[in-house]
Protein backbone atom coordinates (compact mmCIF):
# COMPACT_ATOMS: atom_id res chain seq x y z
CA UNK A 1 0.00 0.00 0.00
CA UNK A 2 2.73 2.55 0.76
CA UNK A 3 3.78 1.91 -2.86
CA UNK A 4 0.48 2.80 -4.32
CA UNK A 5 0.01 5.89 -2.37
CA UNK A 6 3.62 6.96 -2.64
CA UNK A 7 3.42 6.70 -6.29
CA UNK A 8 -0.52 8.29 -5.78
CA UNK A 9 0.70 11.66 -4.68
CA UNK A 10 4.31 11.70 -5.61
CA UNK A 11 2.76 12.12 -9.53
CA UNK A 12 -0.46 14.63 -8.17
CA UNK A 13 2.55 16.69 -6.60
CA UNK A 14 4.48 16.70 -10.04
CA UNK A 15 1.41 17.37 -12.10
CA UNK A 16 0.58 20.09 -9.98
CA UNK A 17 4.16 21.85 -9.81
CA UNK A 18 4.87 21.35 -13.36
CA UNK A 19 1.21 22.94 -14.49
CA UNK A 20 2.37 25.84 -11.83
CA UNK A 21 6.43 26.06 -13.52
CA UNK A 22 4.33 26.02 -16.98
CA UNK A 23 6.57 22.92 -17.98
CA UNK A 24 5.53 19.73 -19.52
CA UNK A 25 4.53 16.92 -17.27
CA UNK A 26 6.91 13.98 -16.92
CA UNK A 27 5.86 10.92 -16.27
CA UNK A 28 9.31 9.16 -15.74
CA UNK A 29 10.60 11.47 -13.96
CA UNK A 30 7.76 10.98 -11.71
CA UNK A 31 8.37 7.85 -11.55
CA UNK A 32 11.86 7.90 -10.96
CA UNK A 33 11.03 9.98 -7.22
CA UNK A 34 7.76 7.64 -6.36
CA UNK A 35 10.71 4.93 -6.20
CA UNK A 36 13.45 7.00 -4.69
CA UNK A 37 10.75 7.94 -1.57
CA UNK A 38 9.17 5.11 -1.30
CA UNK A 39 12.75 3.50 -0.77
CA UNK A 40 13.05 6.38 1.64
CA UNK A 41 10.00 5.94 3.42
CA UNK A 42 11.11 2.32 4.06
CA UNK A 43 14.38 2.53 5.23
CA UNK A 44 13.26 5.30 7.49
CA UNK A 45 10.55 2.95 8.86
CA UNK A 46 13.46 0.59 10.06
CA UNK A 47 16.08 3.82 11.31
CA UNK A 48 13.61 4.93 14.04
CA UNK A 49 13.15 2.22 16.68
CA UNK A 50 9.37 1.32 18.21
CA UNK A 51 8.63 2.88 21.46
CA UNK A 52 8.52 0.32 24.51
CA UNK A 53 5.48 0.11 26.22
CA UNK A 54 5.36 1.60 29.92
CA UNK A 55 5.67 -0.74 32.93
CA UNK A 56 2.75 -0.61 35.26
CA UNK A 57 3.82 -1.49 39.31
Amino acid sequence: MTLFWTFLLTHMMAYVVSSMNGVPYEFMTANIIALIVTVLLFVLGTIIPKPQPAEHH
